[in-house]
């Protein structure tokens, strides 16, 4: 896999849980990310931290990595170049990928260190934290 780009997302990111009957709330759909998935075990939201009502469960303190696509689908190993060296430094991580390009997401005490990791696994780290 060559190097990829990747730029980090600005601003702190919350996953939240509601129950799977939910309605989609309207603050999940504020903000310039969010993603939300349904399914028969839960209403799963990611998104601002700052969007989040306190009475939702949710785990804050997530930063976000975009990298730069647009991948073809039948090319395999990009998600696995970047999670390869984060669970070697014992770095957990979400992931979202959308039709374009996937999203890492890792806790916010981790990751100066998860950049830098990368960084020396080849790839690029195209604008300051």
């Amino acid at each position: 896999m060559p190097e990829l780009k990747l730029t980090p997302l600005p601003g702190e990111f919350a996953i939240c849980r509601l129950e799977p009957g939910t309605a989609v709330p309207s603050w999940a759909q504020e903000g310039s990310f969010y993603s939300i998935t349904r399914t028969a075990d839960e209403l799963s939201i990611l998104c601002l931290k700052n969007q989040v009502p306190l009475d939702v469960d949710h785990q804050a303190g997530w930063r976000a990595l975009k990298i730069h696509g647009p991948f073809d689908f039948d090319v395999i190993g990009v998600l696995a170049s970047l999670t390869e060296p984060l669970a070697q430094a014992g770095i957990s991580l979400l992931t979202i990928s959308t039709y374009d390009t996937d999203y890492i997401f890792i806790q916010e005490k981790n990751f100066s260190q998860a950049v830098e990791e990368l960084s020396a696994a080849g790839h690029i780290i195209i604008a300051t934290m």
